[in-house]
Parts: C-alpha cells; sequence; structure tokens
C-alpha cells in the first residue's frame, strides 16, 4: 500500500481525463473500471450495466467542442460524431497517452471511506483494501435512472430511456414518451418514424434549438468574448437568430416555456419542430393519470397509450459511499468550484457538471485544477471560506436559472473555465 497515491474511480470520459492529466504532472495513481474496457457511457451495452446511449445516438455538441484541448478529433469526423466515432476516439486518447496500463478492469470500487490520518481506505470487490491520499470519484451522472410515479395503474410495458436502444419494438404501438430534454426528444422523434402514434408529455415546455443555425453548429456561437457580455444581450442575439433562421417554435405548435431564454437548459433537435407540426409527434402537458390502457393529462385530454418511455433524466448516486458518510439530497451535491466538498479537501469530483456545451475540455481543466492542487501549486481557502463560495455560486444560479437541483450543477462553458485556470496561475 502507498498512502501517497490518487485512486480514480471509472474510465469513462472524465476517469481518463484525469488519468491523463495526473500522468502528465507525474502524480501516482490507480484508475479502477468495473467494466472490462474504457469508454463508460459511451460504450454501447457496456458491460459495466451503466451506458444509457442508444443505437441512433449522435453528439449534441460538435466535435471541436467535444475533444480534449491537447487531442482534436480526426479531422474526417461529422460535426456531431456517432457515439461509435466518440468511442474510438477515446480508445486512440486512451492509447496515445498510454493509460491503458494504469487501469485495472473488472475491478469495482465498493466502498470509500475517510481514515483519521486525513487519506482514504478504498476497498474493491474482490475484499482488497488499499489506502489513498486523495479519490478523484468519475463514476458519471448520467446512468442511474430519475424514475418518477404517476397516480393510477397502467397495464402497458413502461422503460426508463436508460433502456432505450432502437425503436423496433414500437413498431405500430401508441407510444408516450414523458420529458421533452434532448433525448427525450431524440427518442420521440425516432419513434415517431415507426410508431402508431407518438405522444411527447412536458410539465413546462422548453426551448427548442437546432443543432445548427446558419449553417454552423449553434454552439460555435459562443466564445470567451460573447460569455462576458450581459446575460439580456446574449439573449436578444440567440432569439433574434432563432427567429430569422426558422421562427418562433410556436408556430410549429410548440409552446414557449414560462420562463427566459437561457434561464434553463435548451433542447437540441433539429427535427422535432417539424414533427410536430405534421403532427407525427403530438405535444401533450404533464401526466395527471394512468388507467389501464390510457393516460389522462393535467388539461384533460386522453390518449390511448401502449407503451410509456420514461426520459425524465438521472439522479447521482455514489455506491461506494455509506449514507451515514454523505447523502446526496434533491440530486444536489455542493462543491466547491464545482469539484472538491469543503469537508474533504483531497475527495474530488470530475465532469459532475451541466452546461452548454461539451464536457472533455471541462473534465480536462478541472483535472488541471485538481492536479495542481496535489502537487502544491495552489491551495484551498479554508472550510469556512469554501462553503461562503458555495453558498454564492448557488445564489447567482438561483437567479439566472429556474429552480431545480439540476441546476445546482450547472456552469457557463468559458466562464468556468476562466475561474479554474485563474486558480491555477
Amino acid at each position: 500500500m502507498n498512502s501517497q497515491r490518487v485512486c480514480v474511480i471509472g474510465a469513462g470520459l472524465s476517469g481518463l481525463a484525469a488519468a491523463k492529466v495526473l500522468k502528465q504532472h507525474a502524480i501516482q495513481f490507480d484508475c479502477f473500471e468495473k467494466g472490462s474496457n474504457i469508454g463508460g457511457i459511451w460504450r454501447f451495452d457496456n458491460d459495466n450495466g451503466m451506458s444509457s446511449i442508444y443505437a441512433s445516438l449522435h453528439t449534441n455538441t460538435s466535435k471541436q467542442r467535444t475533444c480534449f484541448k491537447d487531442f482534436p478529433m480526426p479531422e474526417d469526423y461529422p460535426s456531431h460524431p456517432h457515439h461509435t466515432q466518440v468511442l474510438k476516439y477515446l480508445e486512440d486518447y486512451t492509447d496515445h497517452f498510454g493509460l491503458y496500463k494504469h487501469i485495472t478492469f473488472n475491478t469495482e470500487v465498493t466502498e470509500v471511506l475517510p481514515l483519521t490520518n486525513g487519506g482514504w481506505e478504498v476497498t474493491l470487490n474482490h475484499a482488497k483494501k488499499v489506502c489513498y491520499q486523495a479519490v478523484v470519484v468519475a463514476n458519471g451522472h448520467y446512468w442511474y435512472p430519475n424514475l418518477i410515479k404517476f397516480p393510477g395503474y397502467f397495464s402497458g410495458k413502461q422503460i426508463h430511456s436508460h433502456d432505450y436502444k432502437t425503436p423496433n419494438e414500437f413498431k405500430n404501438l401508441n407510444v408516450l414518451v414523458v420529458g421533452i430534454g434532448s433525448s427525450g426528444a431524440d427518442i420521440a422523434c425516432e419513434i415517431s418514424k415507426v410508431a402508431r402514434q407518438t405522444c411527447l408529455s412536458t410539465r413546462s415546455s422548453t426551448y427548442i434549438l437546432p443543432k445548427y443555425i446558419l449553417g454552423r453548429p449553434i454552439d460555435h456561437l459562443g466564445s470567451r468574448l460573447s460569455s462576458r457580455l450581459p446575460l439580456w444581450f446574449q439573449r436578444l442575439t440567440l432569439s433574434s437568430l432563432l427567429e430569422f433562421a426558422r421562427g418562433s417554435q410556436t408556430i410549429y405548435g410548440v409552446a414557449k416555456p414560462n420562463y427566459p431564454l437561457l434561464a434553463a437548459p435548451v433542447t437540441l433537435s433539429n427535427e422535432l419542430l417539424e414533427l410536430v407540426k405534421q403532427g407525427r409527434v403530438k405535444i401533450r402537458p404533464n401526466v395527471e393519470e394512468l388507467t389501464d390502457k390510457s393516460i389522462i393529462f393535467s388539461d384533460g385530454s386522453k390518449e390511448l397509450i401502449d407503451v410509456i418511455i420514461y426520459a425524465t433524466g438521472y439522479q447521482l448516486s455514489f455506491p461506494f459511499f455509506k449514507s451515514s458518510f454523505m447523502q446526496v439530497e434533491g440530486n444536489d451535491l455542493p462543491l466547491y468550484r464545482q469539484v472538491v466538498h469543503p469537508d474533504y479537501p483531497n475527495l474530488f469530483f470530475i465532469g459532475l457538471i451541466d452546461t452548454f456545451g461539451g464536457l472533455p475540455p471541462l473534465a480536462e481543466t478541472q483535472s488541471h485544477w485538481v492536479a495542481g492542487l496535489l502537487a502544491g501549486k495552489f491551495k484551498l481557502p479554508k472550510r469556512d471560506k469554501m462553503w461562503r463560495v458555495v453558498e454564492e455560486q448557488y445564489q447567482q444560479l438561483r437567479r439566472r436559472y429556474v429552480l431545480s437541483a439540476q441546476y445546482t450543477r450547472r456552469v457557463d462553458f468559458y466562464s468556468y473555465i476562466n475561474i479554474l485556470q485563474t486558480d491555477i496561475s
């Protein structure tokens, strides 16, 4: 046992970023992966049981925003790569930086306990216990389904989008998709091409944005400069571009939500508005009650339904933490700089964020931040100061976003990178 080593949990995108950066900084580490190979959710039908992707999935973010800074995606990749291309990219990244030899596969971390000396005792699935100076948690947050329950009884099939793979089994059926996030929209659009009828239920609607605007990926509109502009100006610019490019989403039959643009995550879809206008996808309000073979909605309307697919997101889950040590309430985990818990200054979380942009550059920057801290290049503030910063961060998020635990992990892509880089420098 070497208590000066770092334990990295998970060999998905975030775990690989952490492993590469720790190696780059000559910090000793062990990376444990429950499955038999790298990739996390990007490995279709991953044998670690945590992949939620479906067969047709492409990235919502462009390849330029979905790659690491020092390892661009191949030029011949499309602007929004297929999940098989993302996995190949991660495999090439792992091979290029010599990370495979640092990863122990088919090894699950079953428990992580704090030690009195400030380190950590990590238990593996074969009951081996190892002590570490620090632990980097990179087990992802899109694998533990958020299951909801409506009043009443439904005799048809019910699944979460986590278990959706292809539309084949829904041919000629009446399908209800609950949730109008990007996954819900993608699944509803795909199923509508084979189903008898597809309904998409939403509590408050959302803003539907195309993946491309004026011929360019929409995430190219943002920049370090534009992120510093007033929020009202960003909203005005984006809404004006949308009106010019395709008109209001209301003319397609999708209501605008009762909150301003950029006050909540948007849904990216090139197809949804057209399919709604064609009647292939019917927008319905929130589910009020299940009644055997039909669904009653909050406006009193009723639909005969054969299958319900819940695209209702995911919960944070850390099965290796005892509830007496750390509990995640309301899907919210307070973290200083969205990386470290103020009470545990050597317990780090990589990739536990949401943003309008790709995760790899952010996970990479977070990893450099952690490595700089471990190498002594800078120090954390005192515990009370970190808690004050966390609370200030919450107040800023409450002022900008619709109230939801999910948005406590929301960051502005460029501003967040600037904050972390300022700490490091």
